[in-house]
């Protein structure tokens, strides 16, 4: 029987409610403070950061775990990382219940892709230049993993929820100590960096005369009724049908999990890892299912909707980042402070100078957008690159926002290797970075078709 009076029925509330707490003061802050506004750190970091600087101090004030005690139900860090890996399941799979435009003409499928290989790339090269740092620390830093260098792609390039998915199979499997908070603290300097990269790049542009910020009219890209959906209130809200539908997808996922984990057990961490992936595959199936429903008449409406379903998932993002910084455990990463201190400024470094060449070369037409977006996407979220967008691009006029929704595909096909690579890794690190390097090369070539084979033509015709 449930004792209602107990912390054990409260505490998950109570964590649910401190972490919103913590996101509508950091939002205050950011409305009240010019210069943190002028920052571009995201509120959900803030949040965060709030969080573990307080937990920092009680911890040290009592000696006791913040979240482990009676209020949060005495499990609340555990609480947290299982929060940070389910938000981001079910953020990717709201974004993939989303209903696409129409057909796409020649160029735009060709940036759209261009776009997705942009993604996969920048992966690798992070990828390749933190294995090189941890292989290189791993001499000087005890019980420091040569596999931990992947995490800066994860971290960096897929955000928390990856970051501490596999920092966790490290730390369980390869004993790598603090291995969880070691790919955590990777993605929140992730944030720093994309926020710092933009700031620059913005006030770069700004002196040369090239840009000008733009706000945006702050409206609705899309409609929270559209036509043949249906009603926004009726017998059933609107809105609660598309948690449904979440929801719903999720545990299909969770199927398709399950028995994959009984036929291969001995992958069944790396199974339950990809839960971001499958979750997309069970939207995916979803709508297929919705819409030949309909093409049959047995449905009539559309119930999905675009602009239900961004809220949706950007409240996930938002709960999935705010968890994730305030998880992080200083007292047991503070032996690889140097080598994550070399790790978020190489990212940094590395990101930018790569992407703003491949903005330059490959997107011409709107080279500065497609920057900002795809830094900021690379560096923190999707919801990053979407903020650094706004500054100059706030009414979404030129394509890129629709570049950072439709990439996902070609990126998640081309970028699958990479997974299975990460898990490879801890025992085979001199081959994974071979093939990483391999990889890059490959994907290049791709990405840069169309510059090296008109150099070649144009050769041939002389």
């Amino acid at each position: 029987m449930t004792n209602f009076w107990d912390f054990s029925a409260w505490g998950f509330f109570n964590l649910i409610a401190v972490l919103l707490v913590a996101l509508m003061a950091a939002h205050m802050l950011k409305r009240s403070i010019p210069w943190l506004q002028a920052s571009l750190i995201p509120t959900s970091v803030l949040g965060g950061g709030f969080l573990l600087i307080i937990s920092v101090i009680y911890n040290n004030i009592t000696g006791r775990e913040m979240f482990n005690t009676a209020f949060f139900g005495g499990n609340g860090a555990a609480w947290l990382e299982l929060i940070t890996y389910h938000m981001l399941a079910l953020g990717f799979t709201a974004s993939a219940l989303r209903t696409t435009g129409g057909k796409l003409g020649k160029q735009r499928t060709a940036e759209i892709f261009n776009t997705g290989l942009t993604t996969v790339s920048t992966y690798l090269l992070q990828a390749l230049a933190g294995m090189i740092i941890c292989i290189i620390g791993g001499i000087f830093i005890k019980d420091l993993l040569e596999a931990g260098g992947l995490l800066l792609a994860l971290g960096f390039g897929q955000g928390p929820g990856q970051a501490m998915n596999y920092g966790g199979i490290y730390e369980s499997d390869y004993g790598f100590v603090g291995g969880k908070s070691f790919g955590l603290t990777i993605a929140s300097m992730g944030f720093l960096a994309a926020s710092i990269g933009g700031v620059i790049y913005l006030n770069i542009l700004k002196r040369k005369g090239k840009i000008k910020l733009d706000k945006g009219s702050g409206a609705a890209q899309e409609a929270v009724e559209g036509e043949n959906e249906i009603p926004l209130q009726e017998n059933l809200d609107k809105f609660t049908i598309q948690i449904a539908l979440i929801m719903v997808a999720y545990m299909l996922a969770y199927l398709l999990m399950l028995g994959l984990g009984e036929l291969m057990p001995g992958m069944r961490n790396t199974i339950y890892g990809f839960n971001f992936l499958l979750g997309v595959l069970g939207a995916t199936v979803l709508k297929n299912v919705m819409n030949f429903l309909r093409k049959k008449n047995i449905i009539h409406r559309n119930y999905t909707n675009n602009f239900l379903l961004n809220r949706a998932t950007n409240f996930f993002y938002d709960i999935m980042v705010t968890a994730s910084i305030a998880a992080i455990r200083l007292d047991i990463i503070g032996q690889y402070w140097a080598v994550l201190l070399i790790l978020g400024v190489a990212g940094l470094v590395i990101t930018y100078a790569y992407v703003l060449f491949v903005s330059k070369k490959l997107f011409p037409g709107y080279a500065e957008q497609q920057f900002l977006a795809m830094y900021g996407m690379l560096t923190g979220t999707a919801s990053t690159g979407v903020i650094l967008l706004r500054e100059i691009d706030g009414d979404f006029k030129t394509p890129v926002a629709d570049n950072l929704v439709y990439q996902n595909f070609p990126a998640m096909v081309f970028g699958f290797p990479i997974l299975i690579l990460a898990t490879m890794a801890p025992t085979q690190p001199y081959l994974t970075l071979t093939i990483v390097a391999a990889f890059f090369l490959v994907i290049n070539l791709i990405l840069f078709r169309s510059l090296i084979f008109r150099k070649k033509k144009a050769k041939a015709e002389i």
